[in-house]
């Protein structure tokens, strides 16, 4: 079947253009308000109607339909959306670095100073929370839709961080954590869902990325907010009343956000396009509930399984290790803390920028092969300053260099392109629950690795610690190079067509 070189345009007047968009947008805006999450991208069965695919050869053949003709859709229109989906981000990065700087600070004041343990658990309590926030996230956003579940993720934020600001003793500390958890597990699935429906597929990389450089600055923020901690009496406790302000945010600006379909009505030239797509993956498919068990078996399994092991080897590869215990690690090289963290947020947040630079020209599976081999090197580095071959300024240089050349090889590849790339190949029928179940994988694993880490750094020192991190790098490596596939500049149908075999 041929395509034509050039467009031919539809010759609509301006009220019977109108009349077609609002009959479809009513259509969507219905269903949303239904509460009903709208899986418009669904291709599930594969049985349709064979008149609407005969429809849209038709159309094709005849140059109604063309993509290329056409040209991109404005970045524009999603952008403000984007923009505020991203909030989300910058709390969960916030929250993952708030307790960096502050620990001490707040081990002190509670009573469990000289207590691994005791700061494991701060630590690790809201990862173990956000396990759970994770794994019902694909259930809130199919049941109420992404605005409601962005709220649903701000709200136990601004709770558990005004417990946590204000509590006198651990438990309180622990269960302010839990709260905060709980959004933080709802938050990165719902968010990379929505920005990559809601983005062009030309820009869907660009605009993915920006959810990981809000998390650098969420970071960094925690980070420069809790310098003052040590000589402050308490700062620690302003540092968690600042997280309620982007939370409030986030919680009142998504009221006047839209549901991700939406940003298709925004121009009309591309509604034509937009449908044909659509009518491409969606053969007559009904909006049927996804059941559990069909995430771990069938057709749909390997894909649930390839978004599984690529944050299990995101988490094993000791990334999140360098972010809550950086302080800690840094001091015993005699490097001060705040000078150490900020190396950390600016190689984070600078890798990140490079990334989004990079990610719709390179692609998702360059970046993340080069990510994760670079993240190897580095951790061999720290294992040679950490070894009786260097001794000194070159073992500080070593370690200290090593551990932020990792931070950035991670923040090109490994860190912003995992999300993206499950959000854009897990089908739309059963995207959010099955990205859910991928993240619950990823806060099971980021638990264990925050409760551990100090411990085992304690136990068996860093050179094997160090050593078993640039293992699984090397292992993620291999597998991304067997079992990732290129999604760069393609539509998420796409994707989905030439990814799920046929019944």
């Amino acid at each position: 079947m041929m395509t034509p070189d050039r467009f031919q345009p539809l010759h609509f007047t301006q009220s019977a253009a109108e009349h077609y968009l609002s009959d479809f947008r009513q259509g969507f805006y219905n269903f949303a308000m239904r509460g009903r999450h709208l899986d418009a991208y669904s291709a599930y069965k594969r049985v349709a109607s064979k008149d609407h695919i005969n429809a849209y050869d038709r159309e094709e053949s005849s140059g109604l339909v063309n993509a290329k003709g056409i040209g991109n859709p404005s970045w524009r229109r999603s952008l403000p959306h984007m923009l505020v989906a991203t909030l989300s981000s910058f709390l969960f990065g916030y929250h993952l670095g708030v307790v960096n700087e502050t620990l001490d600070s707040i081990s002190l004041d509670l009573g469990f100073s000289g207590n691994p343990l005791a700061k494991g658990l701060v630590v690790s309590t809201c990862l173990g929370a956000a396990f759970f926030g994770s794994i019902f996230s694909g259930w809130i956003l199919d049941g109420v839709g992404h605005r409601r579940a962005f709220q649903l993720c701000a709200l136990p934020m601004i709770i558990g961080a005004s417990m946590s600001a204000t509590t006198k003793s651990l438990w309180g500390m622990l269960l302010g954590r839990i709260f905060v958890g709980t959004g933080m597990g709802i938050g990165p699935p719902v968010a990379a869902i929505y920005v990559s429906e809601i983005s062009p597929a030309f820009i869907r990389g660009t605009f993915g990325s920006f959810t990981q450089i809000a998390t650098c600055l969420g970071l960094m923020g925690s980070l420069f907010i809790g310098l003052p901690a040590k000589d402050i009496v308490g700062w620690w406790r302003v540092c968690f009343w600042v997280s309620t302000v982007p939370a409030a945010v986030l919680a009142v600006c998504m009221e006047f956000c839209a549901e991700s379909p939406q940003w298709l009505f925004k121009g009309a030239a591309h509604v034509k396009f937009a449908i044909a797509e659509l009518s491409k993956s969606d053969r007559g498919d009904e909006l049927e509930a996804v059941k559990f068990s069909e995430l771990l078996y069938g057709r749909h399994f390997k894909m649930v399984f390839i978004g599984s092991t690529i944050f299990a080897l995101q988490q094993l590869s000791g990334i999140n290790a360098v972010f809550y215990f950086s302080s800690t690690v840094f001091k015993s090289f005699g490097v001060p803390s705040d000078l150490a963290n900020i190396c950390v947020g600016i190689a984070n947040l600078s890798g990140s920028v490079v990334a989004m630079i990079l990610m719709d020209k390179l692609g998702r599976k360059v970046l993340l092969l080069g990510s994760f081999s670079g993240m190897a090197v580095a951790m061999g580095l720290q294992v040679t300053g950490a070894s009786s071959y260097a001794s000194g300024s070159g073992a500080l240089s070593l370690s200290v260099g090593g551990m932020l050349l990792f931070v950035l090889m991670f923040s090109l590849g490994a860190g912003p392109v995992p999300s993206l790339l499950l959000s854009e190949i897990l089908p739309g029928r059963i995207r959010a629950k099955a990205m859910s179940v991928c993240m619950a994988v990823h806060w099971v694993i980021n638990f264990f690795v925050g409760l551990l880490f100090l411990p085992l750094l304690e136990q068996i020192g860093p050179i094997v610690l160090y050593t078993i991190f640039a293992t699984f790098c090397l292992l993620a490596v291999i597998f991304v190079k067997r079992n990732v596939v290129e999604t760069k500049g393609k539509s998420l149908q796409e994707i989905e067509i030439a990814l799920i075999p046929p019944q």
